[in-house]
């Protein structure tokens, strides 16, 4: 299936509801499918083979994504927040292309051969023009390229992830029932268009007919402020966002009333954040979604009624599933395998495969998955005898000690345990000795002041000795991108220059 079918099938079973925007005044389906439709023909016919997005989230975003669609072009949002020399050459690589750009944006770019800049608000505009022909809504190719998503290049230059129709198509049908959702629900969007967070809300919000209200860029305050407001029942957040709103909730005591699920995903929770939340928030159903950009979203889930046993439960083993992501979904195949290749048995760790009709694994500059469809996710973790799928962190990441590999997710997962901290990551330095050495970044928890010799023999108590970080640095923040994903090379660098 293509994109572009998902939101005519909207349009023409709930064609009223408000698609996008406030209960008074915002677009409905048919009025987003009807833009959208017009934006296939105006994006067709302008330069270029792909549709690039520099803006904040807004109403344009959907727009901007079913329109390319419906021309035959990949669609293609980049990182606004990335420096100035980043983003141009990001533009370079994407070039030809037609790019949409938001407020203060053109002048950022400036001129790049192949790159056609159209206004926010004039490419707006244009799709509100009933002289438009309308693109058609059911030509397009489900084995064409519908989205590049750059990756963050936290640890070195991005790659392109292509993720084809059929991708993102597969994912939302085996994921969301047409119109299931009530005429009164709502969906909050504040993760940025260049997450794949962020386009599979989109969509997931257009099939099931689920109003969507977009927050430009994630203030906490204003978040809350536009749930209360809004009256939004779902929404999408990074573990480091959640931490921030649940500052705001407790800060007024006036809680979510309307909120009935929120998902996370992005990065690792912290336990005590999770058990906060569920302790401020309890009538909210919550969902960690783990998933890949390579894999057009979620491929694990850990869902409502899972945290609420877990949490509940006095049995450490169901306790523990709070810190795992859940189990694969039925259409995803999910397998732990060895450095060579072999599957692993329960309780054992290795690297985090997947494969999937959802599962794309394909990068512009260095091609797809094996013929056989397996993702190498790159990620470490293991399974429970239950299914429950848990991820330790990236395989990129592994210290190497005197040849001994050392996981730096298990030793921050330990970290957490302590009372006193709040935030912990931890990091291998280059050692003239060892190859490197251990050593971690903490936040300490309100009130905490942190004890390194203790927390030290903490850490030693719970694992070994070679697993204890030799120095360990008090902060009051971690490096964390925007989307919640921890910058550890720039921690790396950081720590090396202070204790290399």
């Amino acid at each position: 299936m293509h994109v572009g079918m998902l939101l005519q099938m909207a349009a023409d079973g709930m064609g009223e509801r408000t698609a996008i925007g406030s209960r008074a005044t915002g677009m409905t389906m048919a009025e987003m499918a009807v833009r959208a439709r017009r934006a296939g023909t105006v994006l067709a016919g302008l330069s270029g083979e792909r549709v690039a997005l520099v803006d904040l989230n807004s109403g344009v975003v959907p727009v901007a994504l079913f329109g390319a669609a419906l021309a035959g072009k990949p669609f293609v949002p980049l990182n606004y927040r990335l420096s100035d020399e980043m983003l141009c050459e990001l533009l370079r690589r994407t070039a030809p292309a037609t790019v949409i750009v938001g407020g203060g944006m053109a002048g950022r770019v400036g001129s790049i051969p192949g790159i056609e800049l159209i206004g926010r608000e004039e490419f707006f505009e244009r799709t509100a023009d009933p002289a438009v022909e309308e693109a058609d809504p059911y030509g397009g190719d489900p084995d064409s390229v519908a989205l590049l998503l750059y990756t963050s290049g936290t640890t070195g230059s991005p790659k392109a992830a292509v993720l084809r129709h059929r991708n993102l198509t597969s994912y939302v049908i085996s994921t969301v029932e047409f119109a299931g959702a009530g005429v009164e629900e709502a969906a909050i969007v504040s993760v940025p268009p260049y997450h794949i967070a962020g386009i599979s809300s989109v969509l997931s919000s257009t099939y099931s007919g689920r109003r969507v209200c977009h927050l430009e860029t994630f203030e906490p305050r204003l978040w809350v402020d536009q749930v209360r407001a809004e009256a939004v029942t779902h929404a999408m957040v990074v573990p480091t966002m959640l931490n921030r709103i649940l500052d705001v909730v407790s800060e007024d005591g006036c809680g979510l009333p309307s909120l009935r699920s929120l998902s996370y995903g992005g990065g690792p929770m912290p336990l005590a954040v999770i058990e906060r939340a569920m302790t401020l928030l309890p009538g909210v159903g919550f969902v960690n979604a783990y998933g890949l950009t390579e894999t057009a979203s979620t491929v694990a889930l850990l869902g409502p009624d899972d945290h609420r046993e877990a949490h509940a439960s006095e049995d450490p083993a169901v306790r523990a599933r709070l810190t795992s992501v859940g189990r694969p979904l039925p259409t995803v195949e999910v397998v732990v395998r060895s450095e060579g290749g072999s599957p692993l048995a329960a309780g054992e760790r290795g690297e985090i495969w997947v494969r999937g009709e959802q599962v794309a694994g394909e990068y512009e500059e260095h091609g797809g998955a094996p013929g056989d469809g397996w993702f190498n996710t790159r990620d470490e973790g293991h399974l429970d005898e239950d299914g429950y799928l848990y991820v330790h962190g990236r395989l990129d990441d592994v210290i190497v000690r005197g040849g001994e590999n050392l996981s730096p997710g298990e030793i921050e997962a330990v970290l957490l345990e302590h009372p006193s901290v709040l935030a912990a990551a931890v990091v291998g330095i280059p050692d003239p000795d060892w190859g490197e050495k251990v050593v971690a970044a903490v936040v300490p928890a309100e009130g905490a002041v942190i004890d390194e010799d203790a927390l030290r023999s903490f850490v030693r108590g719970a694992l070994r000795s070679t697993m204890t970080p030799e120095r360990i640095e008090v902060r009051d923040a971690l490096p964390f991108n925007e989307v919640g994903k921890l910058l550890r090379r720039v921690l790396r660098e950081e720590l090396a220059d202070r204790f290399g």
